[in-house]
């Protein structure tokens, strides 16, 4: 997961595009409950039906991403987690240069790096969506699994990936987008973007195009690809 949630990510209450928030970097935000979650689930977060459940869905995303960017040479993932989708991607593409990935909770970031299978193309930073440790225009494939939905700045966030990725690169991510979710809007995630409408201006906003909707896995996991 990338990007930790606090009060200030609320949303607009009308449905519209939410506002850009800055509060996402500011040291008086305390450690957001997410990301301490996801530091006590690192070591086991590959195991078990759940991990299984995990390494589906990635292996999934993966399919659908190649299929995008079947050439990609620098590939980044936000919200890398336990590098477990890097890995399936560093196997089937042997001739990528850099394969990177960032998340939120450090845990997980010394797992992916100690799960690493000695591929010096691998590279794990711990980070936030919202502010990307890479410069402009580095990488030509940014994938995203089951991320998307912590980060505290949702259209900060997608303008970081716009932003990190070359002109034509391709964005691929898979989250809960589903109408089912929309009673969820009302109160505890008020101002996510949880259907594919709020998500699709989010990502018109952000400057992605050649927007596409895909099914990934039950009814409320959706995948998005889009252009820069």
């Amino acid at each position: 997961m990338v990007g930790p949630r606090h009060a200030g990510s609320v949303g607009a209450p009308d449905g519209g595009l939410p506002p850009v928030h800055s509060g996402w970097n500011n040291p008086a935000v305390p450690r957001d409950r997410d990301v301490d979650a996801f530091d006590r689930r690192a070591a086991r977060y590959e195991n078990g039906r759940i991990g299984r459940l995990h390494r589906d869905i990635a292996d999934r995303t993966v399919d659908l991403a190649l299929s995008c960017a079947p050439g990609a040479r620098r590939v980044l993932d936000v919200g890398c987690g336990t590098g477990y989708l890097l890995r399936q991607i560093a196997q089937r593409l042997p001739d990528a240069v850099e394969l990177a990935g960032v998340d939120a909770a450090p845990s997980m970031v010394e797992m992916a790096r100690t799960r690493a299978p000695g591929d010096g193309r691998l590279r794990f930073s711990t980070g936030f969506a919202e502010k990307l440790p890479y410069s402009s225009g580095s990488f030509d494939l940014l994938v995203s699994t089951t991320s998307f939905d912590h980060w505290a700045d949702q259209r900060a966030g997608l303008e970081e990936c716009a932003r990190v990725l070359a002109p034509g690169g391709h964005l691929v991510l898979t989250d809960l987008f589903s109408l089912w979710l929309v009673p969820t809007l009302v109160a505890g995630h008020r101002g996510r973007a949880r259907t594919t409408a709020r998500a699709g201006r989010l990502l018109t906003a952000a400057g992605f195009r050649s927007v596409r909707w895909h099914r990934i896995y039950t009814l409320i996991l959706r995948a998005v690809s889009a252009t820069t």
